[in-house]
């Protein structure tokens, strides 16, 4: 069996070609994932990157990124895979008053010429390399989450108009989780754990001046320092580090050099998203002059 990666550094190397600023925890699963041709589960804070590391991964390794999206209600005719019911109506209206047997038209009816392939059934008989991304799997019901272990399993699906389809290759399979509810134990050891939180102040100075070309180091510095002592405020909702990355291309459109209270609280509306959270941030501001200062 050929792998896809020669070792953990090389992993966090790739992926840095590819601007996603990966630590040794996240190298190291991904590493695992490949040589146990296991699923990961990455858990965390919304905002964290855990959508983009598949993506990312895809990109690396040059395969297509297949996602199933989750939502309540998703079942398996989204998810694996359904029949064109409309186009089999046609066939059957183009068939009256032929010779044709019915035992024929219902065999041509269930073939592959009427069947829509749904992502999970995409990722299984891909010939091609791919990364399938099971995009917040915590807001399925269970019992799509056990049709998700089905498949992960075996990595096969059973279609009783055409038989077993197996996977030609062991996808990289990523399921992403808000923790809004708890998932099955039985998932969970189906899979590798990878819990992605905010990164620290270092990570997240270096993943800015990745991400936004021209800012200096001391506004990076500043912006991460900023977010960091924010997100240590209880909040309804923590800037993500995505809206970091927009607070510093907006401070570095308005030519901010230095951010001060006032431009913060002129700007944290990039950061916030409800009115509660930017109260007390602009409080935080006014009242701690050292938010904004490098610590020694």
């Amino acid at each position: 069996m050929a792998y896809r990666f020669e070792d953990i550094p090389s992993v966090r190397d790739s992926l840095g070609k590819v601007d996603y600023l990966a630590d040794e925890g996240i190298a190291g699963v991904v590493y695992l994932a490949d040589r146990l041709a296991k699923p990961i589960l990455v858990e965390g804070p919304a905002g964290t990157g855990k959508t983009q590391l598949a993506k990312s991964v895809a990109e690396m390794i040059g395969a297509r990124l297949i996602r199933l999206q989750c939502y309540e209600g998703l079942d398996e005719s989204k998810a694996l895979y359904e029949w064109n019911y409309k186009k089999q109506l046609l066939r059957i209206q183009a068939e009256r008053g032929s010779e044709t047997s019915w035992s024929d038209v219902e065999e041509d009816l269930f073939s592959e010429e009427f069947l829509l392939t749904r992502p999970l059934l995409e990722a299984i008989r891909a010939k091609d390399p791919v990364v399938l991304l099971i995009d917040e799997v915590d807001r399925v019901e269970i019992e799509t989450e056990a049709l998700l272990l089905e498949v992960l399993s075996d990595y096969q699906v059973s279609i009783p108009e055409l038989g077993t389809v197996t996977a030609t290759q062991i996808p990289l399979v990523f399921l992403t989780s808000n923790n809004t509810r708890e998932l099955s134990e039985a998932l969970k050891r189906r899979c590798l754990y990878l819990h992605v939180d905010y990164p620290d102040l270092e990570r997240e100075k270096r993943i800015v001046l990745n991400k936004v070309p021209g800012i200096t180091d001391n506004l990076a510095d500043q912006v991460a320092r900023i977010v960091r002592s924010i997100r240590n405020l209880e909040l309804k909702k923590a800037p993500s580090v995505s809206e970091t990355i927009d607070w510093a291309k907006t401070l570095l459109l308005l030519n901010v050099e230095h951010v001060d209270a006032q431009i913060a609280t002129d700007t944290v509306n990039i950061l916030l998203k409800y009115k509660s959270d930017i109260t007390k941030a602009t409080k935080e501001f006014s009242t701690n002059s050292g938010t904004f200062e490098k610590k020694a």
